[in-house]
């Protein structure tokens, strides 16, 4: 067990969800100062003694009617910064939703690889550790960083929810395309263990060029059965409609759709609304959503703060989080 007190920090943005993570961990938050200027710029400090602290700072990196997701990065960075400069003795970025874990590859020439720079940031900053939720690509991410990095995954909290709403039919995890075939089996392999049954397995057939999304083949056998669509994350919907069209048009007799992070821009709603899905499933790595924004018709919402206290208990404690993710 680590010898250095636990300190857990939540910026602004993120405080609810970190009053979340405090509560369930049994660790009130320390409390930090964050100033806005006139010009744009900003500053964030701790307002506790971190000397030597084992630290975890919580903050969710997606965009909302607030802050960009640049600003929040920048905001992160600086605060890590304050941070090192106090003396911590380990820092961890507790990182809910990471941005830019989608821009992992170059998929153009001359594209840039924009994950890999975020991770030199993080790493400049004075970061020991990044703990995160399903990423894009666990190999790109793990890769990319050069400090320690833990991953976590959301199969067993989406097994937890949809085990009783699918008990006694035949059900298929589908992959809404084949780079997410991985994921979407660790989650069948999670349910199967929870129904103490069977479980299929299918994938979509997608091509994107620009915003353009094409492919009509779905692998597997879908006809009669519930269809539970999985990925790590809804943006515009685009990909998680086409799918369950897919699903509905071979047959499907229910569609549900589940992902990590639920981003939801504009025009999402709308679409996955007339994509005849019966409900969408969703984790709160990225709330609170944009004032006014427009959610989809039948939105579940499963917490993941459970399952971040936990992580941080056992980083704090030195001991493994490998039994929480999904294998």
């Amino acid at each position: 067990m680590s010898q250095a007190p636990l300190q857990l920090f939540a910026l602004n943005t993120s405080r609810v969800f970190g009053d979340e993570v405090s509560s369930a961990l049994g660790q009130a938050l320390s409390p930090h100062e964050e100033r806005e200027f006139e010009d744009g710029e900003h500053k964030a400090r701790p307002l506790a003694n971190v000397r030597g602290r084992d630290v975890y700072v919580l903050q969710s990196l997606h965009g909302d009617g607030t802050q960009s997701v640049n600003d929040k990065l920048c905001r992160l960075l600086f605060f890590v910064g304050a941070l090192r400069d106090a003396a911590a003795g380990r820092i961890t970025a507790v990182l809910p939703y990471l941005a830019y874990a989608r821009k992992d590859t170059r998929t153009n020439p001359r594209d840039p690889v924009t994950l890999r720079y975020v991770a030199a940031m993080f790493e400049a900053a004075g970061t020991d550790t990044v703990l995160t939720l399903d990423v894009h690509n666990v190999s790109a991410f793990q890769n990319a960083f050069r400090c320690r990095t833990d991953h976590l995954d959301a199969c067993q909290l989406f097994a937890g929810h949809f085990a009783p709403l699918v008990q006694g039919t035949e059900v298929v995890a589908v992959s809404p395309d084949s780079g997410g075939v991985k994921r979407a089996n660790l989650f069948r392999k999670c349910l199967a263990a929870r129904l103490n049954a069977q479980v299929g397995m299918a994938y979509c057939e997608k091509y994107r060029r620009a915003d353009t999304l094409s492919g009509e083949l779905l692998v597997g056998d879908v006809r009669g059965k519930t269809v539970i669509i999985y990925d790590d994350l809804i943006s515009s919907g685009q990909t998680t409609a086409r799918a369950a069209r897919l699903c509905r048009q071979q047959g499907a007799s229910k569609v549900y759709a589940a992902a990590s992070h639920a981003l939801f821009q504009p025009g999402a709603a709308e679409l996955l609304g007339n994509a005849g899905i019966d409900a969408i499933v969703v984790t709160d790595s990225g709330g609170p959503w944009r004032p006014g924004q427009s959610l989809p018709p039948r939105l579940s919402v499963v917490s993941c703060a459970p399952l971040f206290a936990q992580a941080i208990r056992r980083m704090h404690e030195d001991g493994s989080v490998s039994d929480l993710v999904a294998w």
